[in-house]
C-alpha cells in the first residue's frame, strides 16, 4: 500500500493515510408545542437540554486539533456546532449534502399506517423504492450524503474533522462505513448529542478502508440512563395520537 502524499494531508499519527471524522447529532430540539401540535422542523432551534448536550461534546473533543467543522445548514445542527467549539477560532461550514432526511405529509399517512411508517420508518429502506413516511427516498438520501462525505474525504487540507449533522445522515455514514448498505439504517440508534467516530484511509486519491472507532456516544450520559426509547419512538410518538 502506498502513502498518501503527504502535500494532501498530515495523517494521523502513526498511521500512513488515515483521516478521522466526528459525526455528531445535534442536541435535543421540541418538535411540538405545548399542546403536542408539530413545528417547522427546519426551523427548530436547541432547547436548553440540547445546549448542555452540545457543550458535553465540546468539553470530550477539547483535546481534538480539529481541522475543519461542517454542519448541514439546518438551525439546530450549526447551533450544536457553534457551541461544541466556542472559543476555538473555527468557521462552521454549511453542506446541504448532509440535511435530513425528509418524511411525507402527516395528513398523507392513514393513521393505522403511521407507527409503521414513521417509528419503525427505517426498518423497510433497503426495500427498492422506499420512501420514509411518504417522503424523502431512501436510497437518493443515500446516494446525497455519501457523495458528500466522499467529497469531502477527497478534498485537501484537512486530517480531523467534525461534522454535526442529524438522525437519518448519521445513520446512512454508518452504514455505509461497516458496507451494510441501507439494510444497516434500522440497527444504528442516534441518540440527541451524540458523537461517533469514523477513521478513512485514503490512498492515492481513493478510500482504501473504512473503520468505526465508536458510535453513539452520549457525552453526558455515557451509561445511558434514562434512554429507553428509539430516537424514532422520540420524534415521530406524538404524531400517532393526532387527528
Amino acid at each position: 500500500m502506498s502513502a498518501a502524499s503527504p502535500s494532501l494531508f498530515p495523517p494521523l499519527a502513526g498511521t500512513a493515510a488515515r483521516r478521522r471524522v466526528y459525526v455528531m447529532r445535534h442536541g435535543h430540539v421540541a418538535y411540538y408545542d405545548a399542546e403536542g401540535r408539530p413545528l417547522n422542523p427546519k426551523l427548530a432551534p436547541l432547547t436548553d437540554r440540547g445546549r448542555e448536550e452540545a457543550r458535553a461534546a465540546g468539553a470530550l473533543l477539547a483535546a481534538v486539533p480539529l481541522d475543519r467543522v461542517v454542519c448541514s445548514g439546518l438551525p439546530r445542527t450549526r447551533q450544536t456546532a457553534e457551541l461544541a467549539v466556542e472559543g476555538r477560532g473555527l468557521t462552521v461550514e454549511e453542506d446541504p449534502s448532509f440535511l435530513e432526511i425528509r418524511a411525507g405529509r402527516l395528513t398523507g399517512v392513514p393513521r393505522e399506517n403511521r407507527e409503521a411508517a414513521y417509528v419503525y420508518g427505517f426498518e423497510n429502506a433497503a426495500l427498492e423504492g422506499a420512501c420514509f413516511a411518504g417522503g424523502d427516498n431512501f436510497a437518493a438520501v443515500y446516494e446525497r450524503v455519501v457523495a458528500g462525505f466522499e467529497r469531502l474525504l477527497l478534498e485537501p487540507g484537512w486530517t480531523t474533522l467534525a461534522l454535526f449533522a442529524h438522525d437519518g445522515v448519521n445513520r446512512v455514514l454508518l452504514s455505509w462505513a461497516c458496507g451494510a448498505g441501507l439494510g444497516g439504517l434500522c440497527a444504528f440508534e442516534q441518540d440527541y448529542g451524540c458523537v461517533n467516530v469514523l477513521d478513512v484511509d485514503m490512498v492515492d486519491g481513493r478510500i482504501r478502508r473504512r473503520l468505526i472507532r465508536a458510535t453513539n456516544l452520549t457525552p453526558g450520559n455515557p451509561a445511558k440512563l434514562g434512554l429507553h426509547e428509539t430516537s424514532l419512538e422520540v420524534a415521530f410518538g406524538p404524531v400517532l395520537a393526532l387527528e
